[in-house]
């Protein structure tokens, strides 16, 4: 009996090392996911996001300047305008296992007295298998007698007399194809400057009259986040006696004269910022990259902090600074 107990133990007829390999077997879903993704995560399907990437508004210009052009606007939601009111763009597919980088463009400074407002900073998605999404940062206000700079949205131009009726303009800069429009022109007569709203993602930057500063063109509405919100509007330019400009709708802050205090773009819409007649003009607002998919593919792999919401079927990503997914 004892010689019997010493033998190798067997199941169904099967040797202890047959019970081994079927061992291995039961685990073997697990060894697929090694070396694979995070996690020993295995790969799955491509599957697609839809995307809303702005970049960061452009800031004032000083010395009765322009205001700064809006942040590039760029959307694939649900069929919904794009920049330059451009039909929408199409969805970003995402290879399962692979992180994406997503980077939050901040505004641009304002002009200090005599200087141009900065350009805001791109906001872009990448990574491997796409092409990389980029939103150009909003441009910046002119300062005197100059022109606004070229951005994502242009920005507003400033004029300056030389006295009597010799009047003298700046020209709005340009906005980027299918992101957003071109900043209006500044005037003056003599001593009485006044600059050019910047340019929004929808609507130009209006021109500005002999003392009154022009308005910021208007930003577009997205429903991504499942409610509908403006977005990259442009900055109000200065006027002279504080006639300024009045933001645009989305983030564009009002610009000022002398005595007053221009507006700066508000955070995470790209909003351009307002001009200023003397002293410091106001920066753009930063950027936003939002990201909306189906609940089930959504990993929840995120660095960088966004919010995360939810509606209907489908998860929101907020991101209002830089960060990465894994798909």
């Amino acid at each position: 009996m004892r010689d019997k107990l010493n033998q190798p133990l067997t199941v169904e007829g099967k040797s202890s090392n047959k019970i081994k390999s079927t061992r291995g077997k039961s685990f073997g879903y697990q060894v697929l996911g090694f070396g694979s993704g995070s996690a020993g995560r295995a790969a799955t399907d491509p599957y697609d996001i839809n995307l809303l990437v702005i970049a960061g508004g452009g800031g004032g210009g000083g010395n009765y300047g322009g205001a700064g052009g809006a942040g590039g606007y760029r959307n694939s939601y649900n069929s919904e305008t794009s920049g330059q009111n451009s039909s929408s763009e199409g969805a970003l597919t995402l290879t399962s296992l692979e992180t994406y980088t997503i980077s939050v463009g901040n505004g641009g400074a304002g002009g200090v007295n005599t200087q141009q407002g900065a350009n805001g900073v791109d906001s872009y998605i990448s990574g491997a298998g796409i092409t990389t999404r980029t939103s150009a940062g909003g441009g910046g206000g002119a300062k005197s007698t100059s022109n606004g700079s070229n951005g994502g949205c242009g920005g507003g131009g400033c004029g300056n007399g030389s006295g009597g009726s010799n009047y003298a303009n700046g020209n709005g800069g340009s906005g980027t194809s299918n992101q957003g429009r071109n900043g209006g022109k500044g005037w003056a007569s003599g001593s009485s400057p006044s600059g050019g709203g910047g340019g929004g993602a929808s609507g130009l930057g209006a021109d500005s009259s002999l003392t009154q500063g022009g308005a910021g063109g208007v930003g577009l509405a997205s429903s991504i986040t499942g409610s509908s919100v403006y977005r990259s509007g442009g900055g109000g330019g200065s006027g002279y006696n504080d006639s300024s400009g009045a933001g645009g709708n989305g983030g564009g802050g009002a610009g000022s004269g002398t005595s007053g205090t221009s507006v700066a773009g508000t955070a995470n819409t790209g909003g351009g910022g307002g001009g200023k007649g003397a002293g410091t003009a106001a920066a753009g607002g930063s950027g936003v990259i939002i990201i909306r998919m189906a609940t089930a593919n959504y990993t929840g792999l995120i660095t960088g902090s966004p919010s995360v919401s939810t509606s209907g079927s489908d998860t929101i990503l907020q991101f209002t600074g830089s960060g990465t997914y894994e798909a």
